[in-house]
Formats: structure tokens, C-alpha cells, sequence
């Protein structure tokens, strides 16, 4: 066969990438971000495909929906069936076990971690009245935020909301809570982060894991495809995010479990030395949390990554972890 002929019908491969993506308004942002990242390195036009997932339509809290992988079979599904090329998800809502067909080509480098505070008049988390209704749909925002408030002499009454960004924070436009908590990240990705009163450290409220992390997922076996999304990632996001999901995995919890992790390199100077992870899990009022941290080496490869997840697991659960769970969906 000719040079030409073989070439052929690799031009006429060559249309624009389809891109799968939830419809929400953060969703698009994410993916509007990671498709024009994508025309850079692959020099291909990108466009949109919206997919409808369960997670959008359903009105139950994710608790009692499963919450593991709600807001993803579906674009796993499109994937599979080829009707996209690639999807993008938030990574804390991927469930920890990896499909074997599918490929995470790319986790990008990671947005601000923290979760936020929208309050009324402005007010940060310790200028709360006592007895504030709080409204966040996580158990483990919950647990923390709880414990918090306990720790400082404040009585908080967490309210479980679901709903897009414009709803949570409508809540507390109209008066109906006195805040809601919500992830920096998204806020910062639809350009709203100026609404925030309040920035949680993580030593206050650890994210979940993955927070802040976007997965850039593909067909395992279209290895062009593979290594151009590849390209767009982080090696230092994918070993955090890595080992905080390893802990969620061994913890056996899923995404609407009350578990906080967060993986943050320690540098001396300019010279990165290790990896600290910590993790915490609690009751959803606060009364009980487990929380912990390791310290090692940066992760070189996903099975190191994947190890100090399980290391601080087995001390959480050593702690009594396993039965601070009991929100979790079997």
C-alpha cells in the first residue's frame, strides 16, 4: 500500500473531538475549559456533546440516590457506545474503582481545594449566631463543620440541600438559611468566587477527595487519543488525588460517605521533600471524627500513590473509622 493510501483514512478520521459533558452550567464551564486546552495540544476542533445524567434529573439527596457514580454512568456510558471521544468529570465524583475499558488520560492540574462559606451580610463561619441554619447536602461538610462549631462554642443546625449553584446560594438570598457551603472550585470556574464571606481552611474542613480535580476520560484502547488528553496532566495532582482516593477505597466508603481527605506536597524552599496526606471521617453531627495524617515520599508511581492511601486507612480504621460510617451507600 502507497504512503498516501495509508494515510488516507487517518485524514479522514480528523473531524472535530467530541467532547461528553453533564449540561449543568459548572459542568459546561469545566468542559469548556478542558476543550479549549484540548484544540492547543491536539491542534483539532472540540465540541460539546450534553448528556443527561441520572445525578441531574433525580431530586433525592445523593445519599439515598447511591451518590457513587450518579453523576458519571452516563457519560461512561456515551463513552462506551462511542458516541463521544471523551468526557469530563469532576473527579470527586468518579466511583475509586477504574473500568478497565475506560482510560483516565488526564487529571489537569487542580483549582483551589477549599470548601466556601456564602453567608448572609457578609458573615464568616465564626461570625454565625448561634443556632444558624447551614445548608450543605455533604456528610462530611456535616461532620466537620459540626465538630467545628462544637470545638468554638457555637450550635450550628446543618440543613441537607441539593440543587446547582444559583439554588444552594438562593436559599440564603432569600432568608430561608443563614449560609450554605459550597467548593471553591466551582465557584471559581463559573466566575463567581466573589460571593464567598468566607474561605474554610483545609485544617478546618478537609475537602473531599479529589475536590478541586478534574478527570479527563477516554477509551482505553484508542492509545492516540490516550496519550494527546495526556498532554493536559498534572503528576503532582494525579499522585495527591490518587492517595486520597486510595483512602477512600480502603476506608470502603463511597463519594457520600462523611470522608474528608486532601494530599498537599511539602516543599523545603524549592525542592518539594514529601507528600502529606490526611484524612478524617465523623459523625454527620459532629460529635465523633477520626482524624488523622501520614507523611511520606512524593508518590513516583500510582501503586506508591495508592499505598499511602491504604497505610493511613488502616491507622483510620485502627481509630474506630469503620463505624463512623453508617451514612454510606451499600
Amino acid at each position: 500500500m502507497s504512503e498516501q493510501a495509508r494515510e488516507a483514512p487517518q485524514r479522514r478520521a480528523e473531524g472535530p473531538l467530541r467532547l461528553g459533558t453533564r449540561r449543568s452550567k459548572l459542568a459546561m464551564a469545566q468542559s469548556g475549559l478542558v476543550a479549549d486546552a484540548v484544540r492547543q495540544v491536539t491542534g483539532r476542533p472540540v465540541e460539546l456533546v450534553e448528556i443527561t445524567t441520572y445525578g441531574d434529573v433525580s431530586r433525592e439527596h445523593l445519599a439515598q440516590i447511591g451518590g457513587t457514580g450518579v453523576f458519571v454512568t452516563a457519560l461512561r456510558e456515551a463513552l462506551l457506545r462511542g458516541e463521544v471521544d471523551f468526557a469530563v468529570h469532576s473527579l470527586k465524583d468518579l466511583p475509586t474503582a477504574q473500568p478497565a475499558e475506560l482510560a483516565l488520560a488526564a487529571v489537569p492540574v487542580r483549582e483551589d481545594v477549599r470548601d466556601v462559606l456564602v453567608a448572609r451580610d457578609g458573615l464568616t463561619f465564626a461570625q454565625l449566631p448561634d443556632g444558624a441554619r447551614v445548608g450543605t447536602g455533604s456528610p462530611r461538610r456535616m461532620a466537620q463543620l459540626n465538630a467545628y462549631a462544637r470545638s468554638h462554642g457555637l450550635t450550628i443546625e446543618t440543613v441537607p440541600i441539593r440543587g446547582n449553584v444559583d439554588t444552594r446560594i438562593g436559599y440564603v438570598r432569600k432568608g430561608e438559611l443563614d449560609a450554605v457551603v459550597l467548593a471553591a472550585a466551582g465557584l471559581n470556574r463559573i466566575g463567581r468566587i466573589d460571593e464567598v464571606t468566607d474561605f474554610l481552611s483545609v485544617d478546618t474542613v478537609l475537602p473531599a477527595p479529589g475536590q478541586g480535580a478534574l478527570a479527563i476520560e477516554c477509551v482505553a484502547d484508542n492509545a492516540s487519543l490516550v496519550a494527546a488528553l495526556g498532554e493536559l496532566d498534572d503528576p503532582y495532582t494525579r499522585a495527591a488525588v490518587t492517595a486520597e482516593r486510595s483512602l477512600l477505597a480502603a476506608l470502603e466508603a463511597g463519594c457520600s460517605a462523611p470522608v474528608g481527605a486532601f494530599a498537599d506536597l511539602l516543599a523545603d524552599g524549592q525542592t518539594v521533600k514529601e507528600m502529606r496526606l490526611r484524612g478524617v471521617v465523623g459523625t454527620t453531627d459532629g460529635s465523633t471524627l477520626v482524624q488523622l495524617s501520614t507523611t511520606g515520599p512524593v508518590p513516583e508511581t500510582h501503586d506508591q500513590a495508592m499505598a499511602l492511601g491504604r497505610e493511613l486507612a488502616a491507622e483510620m480504621l485502627a481509630k474506630g473509622a469503620a463505624g463512623l460510617m453508617g451514612e454510606r451507600a451499600h
